[in-house]
């Protein structure tokens, strides 16, 4: 008759383990398959599917990888970012950002606002212009193989070609969408997924990316409040 309970209990307990939890691989054609884990591997990208299996494709097919985790908290009290201005405009970035005038550059070129592309850096990189994820983004703003090529970037470890790329991709998704929160959060999880929900997906990785991000562009005009404790 315990047995019931007991099993119930170690259910919960496997369910609530990290090493269920899943990734989303974005293709650059609009699918999206959940995996186990992503890892790019020479010029291929090696995805862990559910289950048991290998899947190698090649890098240029994936856009994005995103990790498949719901945030669960309110997301009814969303904070207007109309007002926050995207296009070119010229400011000082402050002593203490690196690249300060090869963003600038970039921004221009692209007519995105230069501290809405350093805070895009800050968050992909951290300013580490040699910066790598395990499924190939590279470099400030961290080009994945598929958008590099897109951007016509060859040598996505040079700071100047880097941010000329990222500075690009995130106008072509501010075109797109006509939107802020949506452009920033197709760059962090793919436009096939901004699609797919009709809006900001509801990630808990893009939640927080799009805060970060928002936070130092405009402060008090975070995409999402954040989750209670």
């Amino acid at each position: 008759m315990r047995k019931g309970p007991v099993a119930a209990f170690f259910l919960a307990l496997l369910l609530s383990s990290p090493l269920l939890r899943a990734e989303l691989a974005v293709f650059t054609d609009g699918r999206v398959l959940r995996v186990e884990d992503a890892e790019l591997v020479g010029d291929m990208i090696r995805l862990e599917l559910i289950g048991g299996g290998i899947l190698e494709v090649s890098a240029l097919r994936i856009d994005r990888v995103v990790d498949d985790e719901i945030d669960h908290s309110d997301q009814g009290e969303k904070l207007r970012v109309g007002s926050c201005p995207c296009s070119y405009a010229k400011v000082s970035l402050g002593e203490d950002v690196p690249f300060a005038d090869l963003i600038q550059a970039a921004a221009k070129e692209a007519d995105i606002h230069p501290k809405l592309l350093a805070s895009l850096v800050r968050a992909e990189s951290n300013f580490d212009p040699m910066a790598i994820s395990r499924v190939g983004a590279r470099g400030l703003t961290q080009l994945m193989p598929s958008t590099a090529a897109e951007m016509g970037v060859l040598h996505a470890f040079d700071p100047a070609e880097n941010l000329r790329g990222g500075a690009r991709y995130l106008r072509m998704l501010l075109d797109r969408f006509d939107s802020l929160e949506l452009a920033l959060a197709a760059y962090n999880a793919g436009a096939a997924t901004v699609e797919k929900y009709g809006g900001v997906p509801p990630y808990r990785e893009t939640h927080s990316y799009l805060n970060r991000i928002l936070g130092n562009f405009c402060p008090g005009k975070e995409a999402f409040r954040p989750t209670s404790p």
